[in-house]
């Protein structure tokens, strides 16, 4: 099966084709330019640049993969949640192409692809699974029966991890998004481990609240001028930690600890709770890419005599490839939807409305 994905649900715009659920080819446009210059991504921005950027984004792929929408067995776009107007565009390719050329649509909800991704081009994935996902606006713990039988444990109820490093980043005027800069610049620096508290612990839940770290990093600095860069660094070049004050350096390695360690009780809470059967542990989203929270993550799988499953950097971000392999397993089951699907904004839970009808071209 060749299953077109698109994802536009955030600051990402991405096209690509998947086959039987394998990476065929990708192609992305960035934002992240475009955003760094307000500190954060502008809705309304990002809802153009899709706009702008679909179209030659489709051509590319089709063009230097030497395949045709003919060719393709199905079209997966990101329903949700997400920005609504960013969305809209995506979707609204993705009914353009279906009703044009005739191919049945799937909407997939984007965190479920996001737990996908840790398990794209492998076969060896084992359930049930205990997920993590962490992003810039989700942090939940997910119990993965199969591929396709999720359910969540716990969720964040504010800022998620991804807020708080990018609103500690904004505290010492680091570049957008700033988790990349907090998780370099604090590499190979033992982190104080007082120095930042671990939210949200003093219960026995599985859900997840940021905000008080976010709150307790802005008023370190406030109380230390001194480390809040008077100059925002250029966010195109490359970040060399060995140049910057050993001061700001031990505050990054403080909020890499502090989020990373506040996972991990998390994470081994759920192992020793309602995910103690899981015979796996996999992370995903853009945090992901965190050093500090993939070696965590690590050791907990070590500890608990675990395989863990990391997608690599590239498949962490939002991204169109994990997309369409969500799309290739629910084809495959016969879960579509029709022209009616509409758009999950970020607050909404995405709902399972597939239509168990699975058109004869995509049984395979």
């Amino acid at each position: 099966m060749l299953c077109l994905g698109i994802e536009t649900s955030c600051d990402e715009t991405a096209v690509a084709l998947c086959r039987d659920g394998r990476p065929v080819l990708e192609k992305l446009a960035s934002q992240v330019d475009v955003h760094a210059l307000f500190g954060g991504v502008v809705p309304e921005l990002a809802s153009r640049e899709h706009l702008r950027r679909m179209g030659p984004l489709l051509g590319a792929l089709f063009a230097e993969s030497g395949l045709g929408l003919a060719e393709v067995d199905a079209i997966a776009v990101a329903r949700g949640p997400g920005l609504l107007g960013s969305l809209l565009i995506g979707l609204a390719a993705a009914k353009g192409l279906a009703l044009a050329a005739g191919k049945p649509l799937v909407g997939v909800d984007h965190l479920h692809a996001h737990l996908l991704a840790a398990t794209i081009g492998r076969d060896d994935a084992a359930y049930p699974a205990l997920g993590l996902l962490v992003s810039g606006g989700h942090t939940q713990l997910t119990l993965l029966r199969s591929p396709l039988s999720l359910t969540t444990l716990g969720r964040t109820l504010d800022d998620a991890a991804g807020e708080a490093f990018d609103k500690a980043a904004k505290s010492l005027n680091l570049p957008y998004p700033g988790g990349v800069y907090l998780d370099v610049l604090g590499r190979g620096i033992e982190a104080d481990r007082r120095l930042f508290p671990r939210p949200y612990l003093d219960n026995r839940n599985l859900d997840f609240s940021f905000s008080g770290l976010k709150t307790a990093v802005a008023a370190f600095v406030a109380g230390r001028p001194h480390l809040r860069q008077a100059v925002m660094p250029d966010a195109t070049g490359p970040i060399e930690a060995e140049a910057w004050p050993l001061e700001l350096r031990r505050v990054c390695a403080a909020v890499n600890f502090a989020i990373a360690d506040t996972l991990r009780v998390k994470v081994e809470r759920a192992l020793a709770g309602p995910a103690s059967g899981a015979v796996s542990l996999l992370a995903a989203g853009g945090v992901a890419a965190n050093s500090r929270i993939r070696d965590m993550l690590a050791g907990v799988a070590r500890r608990h005599g675990l395989p863990l499953f990391l997608p690599p950097p590239a498949l962490c971000a939002d991204n169109a490839t994990m997309i369409a392999a969500a799309g290739c397993r629910l084809a495959a089951a016969g879960l579509f939807h029709d022209l009616g699907l509409d758009a999950v904004p970020r607050g909404r839970k995405v709902p399972w409305d597939y239509r168990p009808v699975a058109p004869a071209r995509c049984a395979g």
